[in-house]
């Protein structure tokens, strides 16, 4: 423990100033210096430990990008931080002199914090708030929670970053508050491509007090933080005037090369485009595949060069990070952690001072250090570890900024690491309603009404993207809401915390976004026994930290939704276990007609559930009793219906703690302050959370106790955009969640702009220990005895041989070893399909080259990203080939099954692949399809061959200090990062072999499927899909 409260060695005073300013040892990332055998992410200060900086000064250097604390005069601070600038950044603390140094502080910009540091294609950036909202305080004033409202990125390149703080520091300079920046920041920043950018989205007020009219009703709208009925749904603002502007082509024609000034009039710039729209139309002269043609080249045209491409796609990839910060559901606190609750920290002070005691018995601790008996006194607000930095006591399962405040973490910049929670908190108080039977002298004070939802980062993303529970056994839209209150009567103080939570329901299902209600299904690839022990760890690893669970299923129980709550019943009845006990309400059913009073039954049907459960309460620093035990609530989203049943509770529990302390509990009858306040907490509670996961507010009753037309028609309009941003603008938002948490490289948008997706990082580690399960099976399934494998690998291939251009690819293994084996596998049955033994003498020739099957996007028309090779054999009676038919009869001549197009080819003619006419491209799936196993290849033909494309090389498939990760890749293949240098191993691997049995091989370097060959067997239909995904989606982005 001595250690981590070392000092940081100091440097040596007799540096000359000429000399450049070395940095503080033990404070740099690219090259920390050891003082005490720990890392700088392991070395505090001596305590007390600074909380992290309220407000930080920048500046722009030769060097770098300095910054350091800013307060009001002197003591100025000792040492300063630079940035550097460039791509590969060096963070170093350096000595400062004071206002004497030659660094002239006065051209600062003041900021709120450090969100963290992005490095992409081009450059490096360094987020920082420029803008927070007063949330409100946790009883006093050192407990202050704050809102992030906006979030600027600056590049790391000397001129841009300067041209960007000097458009802060004269914003700054024109509002008067030199020392705080001003929320509306909207012309900060040009979004010009080369220049950084910022992205306010505004956010609700924050309201502590809520002012009540003469009719009983809040004084406006805008109070709440949210929308309303009324509100929603307006001319200019609503859902539907968004998507009928996103699905308008002529609002984008020539977007990238317009030469329209901003300052141009709007109208004029809207008539040129839809004269140009008219003149693509007449140009094509009525046929219909020219004309969207022409309007996609317009209209979504492919950057001219990479670097255009990349700087466009940074400044996406910038802004939709900037859009997750400032939607206005992430929350941050300087002086102690809101990631966890009253009860959990509690728990941990109790723990640490037992494990201190023991420590202290035990002789460990040093001679003057004493350690006291734990009294019966309780702080509610205690705080353990409080001599640790802020970010190494939060709970990072809520820690949303942790990979990108790395960089500081490592070099041991803790005061400028802020940890971000997202989730929802709103600070409210109302006054009980006199009690005419109460003594005279009895007093009761403002009741502290404080809702705090943390949102898990673990499977994190939007709803269609993300379902269900992964592999880690974590599962999507986790959140824990606590409710926290405080009543004061008769001078004593009586604190109330309590919480449940909710969270997708824990088996392996998915669901489409492509329509308005999709049906949610379970994923056919995952067995029974993988859905129960997904259930099984998922409430092993949440019940030693919630307690005992009451799982409230409130999805239907018949119809789309009847599949889901069926195979929950039946797993959860399997589970058998007392610490996770199933109950259902059928919402929908329950509550049909709009009669949400319905709900009371479910309250009394778990009425001795709340008894046994009970809430934390601490009276007059006594601890009184603690929780027991938690509600898991859900549906098929766990929004609008969880919202709902959440708050009904919340409420059951809110009129038991004031009976606890004997005041008296108002009716809900939504006429009272207290209804008001509590309908608008939960209210905007469920509003913050359905934006995170869906992209709209919610759509059930909460806020005004009942449900009207005008409701029913603002859910309408959020349903539909509900269905819009799913569709058309989700998979590149869940690329950048995934980029920004660390689960995910770079790579993730090179697959996007590929496929218009983006795959679960779960799902890859998934699909590579299926990879190499496929090999082992391969192995144990074909190989003979005395037989030693050389290689194995998975590879892309078409599904029949002789061919190298389909419709039709799936991935095979290919067994490297006395014999050539190249097999089919079904990985959803986890069985080998069909394979075929090719001697390695029998082999003629290899080729090798460029793989390309899609020329739509740079990244797929990259030859050393799609690389491949082709192997030729001799047919002969030695070549032996066999299915799984499931039957005696295994050999392709005892199936009727078509024969595919073949080469006739000779050592001494031209090859020419024959390329079979492309429809619009269908590639197989993992779980693959079926193969059409060919004849025979001892038949009438002298040479047959197989294509194989290797798969995606991620050259950084492990980030360092990620959680996620691949499989490591086959021995024979480390230190590839292209998929040319693995092909070139491949190759080189089976020359050697066929060395070594006496067949001197011939390489040729051709290219399997050339970018020419590629365009031309890509048909229209194929060109024109693509090109209206890419409008619709990537052109909905700018």
């Amino acid at each position: 423990m001595k250690r981590l409260f070392s000092k940081s060695s100091k440097n040596a005073s007799s540096v000359k100033s000429s000399a450049p300013e070395p940095p503080i040892a033990g404070r740099t990332a690219a090259h920390p210096v050891m003082t005490v055998g720990l890392q700088p992410s392991f070395i505090v200060p001596p305590v007390p430990h600074p909380n992290p900086h309220e407000y930080i000064a920048l500046l722009a250097s030769e060097d770098g990008l300095l910054m350091r604390p800013h307060g009001a005069g002197p003591p100025y601070p000792a040492s300063h931080v630079r940035v550097s600038w460039g791509k590969t950044t060096d963070i170093a603390e350096l000595p400062s002199d004071g206002e004497s140094s030659s660094v002239d502080w006065k051209e600062s910009v003041i900021v709120y914090g450090i969100v963290g540091l992005m490095t992409l294609f081009n450059a490096s950036y360094l987020l920082v708030i420029t803008s927070r909202s007063d949330v409100g305080q946790l009883f006093d004033a050192s407990h202050l929670i704050y809102g992030v409202k906006s979030v600027v990125y600056i590049p790391l390149v000397k001129d841009r970053a300067k041209s960007v703080l000097s458009r802060m520091a004269s914003r700054n300079t024109s509002e008067n508050r030199p020392s705080l920046l001003v929320s509306d920041v909207d012309d900060l920043q040009a979004p010009d491509v080369g220049t950084s950018g910022v992205l306010t989205i505004l956010t609700p007020r924050d309201q502590v007090e809520f002012p009540i009219n003469s009719d009983n009703r809040p004084a406006s709208s805008e109070s709440s933080g949210a929308s309303t009925p009324a509100s929603d749904v307006s001319i200019t603002n609503s859902p539907v005037s968004t998507i009928a502007n996103r699905m308008s082509f002529w609002s984008r024609l020539s977007k990238r090369s317009s030469s329209v000034s901003e300052s141009a009039d709007i109208e004029e710039s809207l008539f040129d485009e839809r004269e140009l729209l008219d003149s693509i139309v007449q140009d094509a002269e009525g046929e219909h595949d020219k004309v969207i043609s022409s309007i996609i080249a317009a209209t979504a045209p492919p950057p001219d060069s990479s670097e255009e491409r990349n700087s466009e796609l940074e400044e996406r990839i910038l802004r939709g990070c900037i859009r997750e910060f400032t939607k206005g559901d992430m929350y941050f606190a300087l002086h102690f952690d809101i990631t966890r609750s009253l009860q959990h920290k509690h728990e941990q002070f109790t723990k640490l001072h037992t494990q201190n005691k023991s420590l202290s018995d035990l002789g460990v601790h040093p001679k003057d250090t004493t350690v006291n008996s734990l009294d019966d006194k309780v702080e509610p607000l205690c705080e353990p570890s409080a001599m640790l930095p802020l970010w190494r006591r939060v709970d990072r399962h809520f820690w949303w900024n942790e990979w990108l405040s790395k960089p500081f973490i490592d070099a041991g910049l803790h005061s400028y690491v802020t940890p971000i929670m997202q989730g929802y908190i709103q600070v409210s108080s109302f006054d009980l309603p006199k009690d005419t039977s109460a003594m005279q002298d009895d007093s009761v004070g403002p009741v502290d009404y404080i809702v705090i939802s943390r949102r898990s980062r673990d499977r994190a993303g939007l709803r269609y993207q993300r379902r269900g529970v992964d592999d880690e056994a974590h599962v999507a839209n986790f959140v824990e809401t606590e409710v926290i209150m405080r009543v004061q009567r008769n001078g004593i103080s009586n604190v109330f915390g309590y919480v449940q939570i909710r969270g997708s329901i824990p088996l392996f299902w998915t669901q489409s976004g492509y329509s308005m209600k999709p049906p949610p299904v379970l994923a056919p690839e995952r067995t029974p026994a993988q859905n129960l022990d997904a259930l099984k760890r998922h409430f092993r690893y949440a019940v030693p930290v919630y307690g005992s669970h009451t799982i409230v299923n409130l999805a239907e129980q018949h119809g789309k939704e009847g599949l889901i709550t069926n195979a929950y019943r039946e797993y959860a009845t399997k589970l058998d276990t007392k610490d996770a006990r199933y109950c259902e309400f059928d919402f929908h059913r329950e509550t049909k007609g709009m009669k949400y009073e319905n709900i009371s039954k479910l309250i009394n049907q778990l009425e001795r559930v709340f008894e046994g459960q009970g809430f934390f309460w601490v009276s007059n620093n006594m601890l009184l009793s603690k929780q027991k035990g938690v509600f898991r609530v859900n549906c098929i989203d766990c929004l609008d219906r969880t919202n709902v049943v959440q708050s009904a509770f919340a409420r059951h529990v809110m009129s038991t703690q004031l009976e606890a302390v004997g005041l008296l509990n108002p009716p809900p009858n939504g006429k009272s302050g207290v209804e008001i306040i509590f309908n608008d907490a939960w209210a905007n509670n469920g509003d913050a959370i359905s934006r995170a996961y869906a992209g709209t507010s919610a759509l059930k009753v909460i806020r005004t106790g009942k449900r009207d037309l005008g409701g029913l028609l603002n859910d309408g309009v959020n349903s539909l955009a509900r269905m819009y941003s799913a569709t058309f603008s989700d998979w590149f938002c869940q690329a950048v969640i995934d980029f920004m948490l660390g689960y995910r490289t770079l790579s993730v948008f090179e697959e996007f702009l590929i496929k218009l997706q983006s795959t679960d990082p779960r799902e890859l580690i998934r699909l590579s220990r299926i990879r190499a399960e496929a090999i082992a099976t391969s192995v144990a399934r074909v190989l003979s005895e005395g037989e030693t494998l050389i290689s194995g690998w998975t590879i892309f291939s078409p599904e029949q041989l002789n061919v190298k251009f389909d419709d039709r690819f799936e991935e095979k293994v290919l067994l490297l070893v006395s014999i050539s084996h190249s097999m089919s596998y079904d990985y959803r049955l986890e069985k080998a399909k069909m394979y075929i033994c090719i001697p390695l003498g029998a082999i003629s020739r290899l080729e090798k080259g460029a793989y390309i099957i899609s020329p739509l996007e740079e990244a797929s028309r990259d030859p050393l990203q799609n690389a491949g090779f082709s192997v030729y054999w001799h047919a002969s009676d030695q070549i032996s080939m066999r299915m799984t038919s499931y039957s005696i009869g295994n050999r392709p001549e005892d199936a009727p099954v078509k024969s595919p197009p073949v080469v006739l080819a000779s050592s001494s003619t031209q090859l020419k692949p024959m390329l079979l006419r492309r429809e619009p491209t269908k590639t197989a799936n993992l779980s693959g399809i079926m193969s059409k196993a060919p004849e025979n290849a001892a038949g009438a033909i002298n040479t047959c061959f197989a294509a194989f494309k290797v798969l995606p090389v991620d050259p950084a498939r492990v980030r360092s200090g990620s959680s996620t990760g691949y499989a490591e890749p086959a021995d024979d293949l480390a230190g590839a990062t292209t998929c040319k240098q693995v092909v070139d191993l491949m190759v080189d691997g089976i020359r050697r072999a066929c060395g070594d049995a006496g067949n001197s091989l011939v390489i040729v370097d051709r290219d399997v499927v050339s970018l020419t060959e590629a365009q031309k067997m890509t048909t229209i239909y194929a060109k024109m899909e693509y090109g209206v995904k890419r409008l619709l989606w990537l052109g909905g982005l700018v």
